[in-house]
């Protein structure tokens, strides 16, 4: 799993083949074959075992206030993203165009597990249409900042989260000058003001 996670974060999957995955895992082909059944069912296994590592590191560990969950919530992603680079881009290398039906699952499962836990620090229980763009807007900050990271590796990384915590801070006070619901919970908030 590990050796595919490793190809499948540096190359596309159609040019990783389980010849590839056999050699760089030191197993058999037939032994990829008799576990995975083919290179799709490999790449769908190693994306889902990334994302499972991910989903499980935001869990709500203890209690907070909302923005200091949110960004110790933050701090368990990066661990993972710097503990498993090979399984966090493979995960989001590619992009949305190329994420289609159950790896395209896989990929929103991730998204909407951080979404829920950002809406659950903030007492929120449905959001509006301003918020809930503004959230998945700063998701995708996150994870471009995190291949970002891995690839360039120029900033400390609690420098980057701190500056990540900052830009949701910055588009909630733009979202909350659109949207009621935004204003009422930065006025609520003491890193809103």
């Amino acid at each position: 799993m590990a050796a595919a996670l490793e190809l499948f974060s540096r190359r596309d999957a159609e040019d990783v083949s389980i010849d590839d995955v056999a050699a760089s895992a030191g197993a058999s082909r037939a032994l990829v074959y008799h576990y995975f059944g083919g290179k799709q069912e490999l790449y769908v296994a190693a994306l889902r075992s990334a994302a499972d590592g991910l989903q499980d590191r935001l869990q709500r560990q203890e209690r907070g206030g909302g923005s200091l969950e949110v960004a110790r919530g933050l701090s368990r992603y990066f661990d993972f993203v710097e503990e498993h680079a090979a399984g966090f881009a493979a995960l989001l290398r590619g992009g949305p165009g190329t994420r289609t039906g159950e790896i395209g699952e896989i990929v929103d499962g991730v998204r909407q597990r951080m979404f829920r836990l950002v809406l659950s620090e903030m007492g929120i229980a449905e959001p509006g249409p301003v918020l809930r763009t503004t959230l998945r807007s700063w998701i995708a900050c996150v994870e471009t900042a995190g291949l970002d990271w891995l690839d360039n590796r120029d900033m400390k990384r609690t420098d980057l989260e701190g500056l990540l915590m900052a830009q949701m801070v910055a588009l909630l006070q733009v979202a909350a000058t659109h949207d009621l619901q935004v204003k009422q919970l930065l006025e609520a908030s003491p890193t809103g003001r």
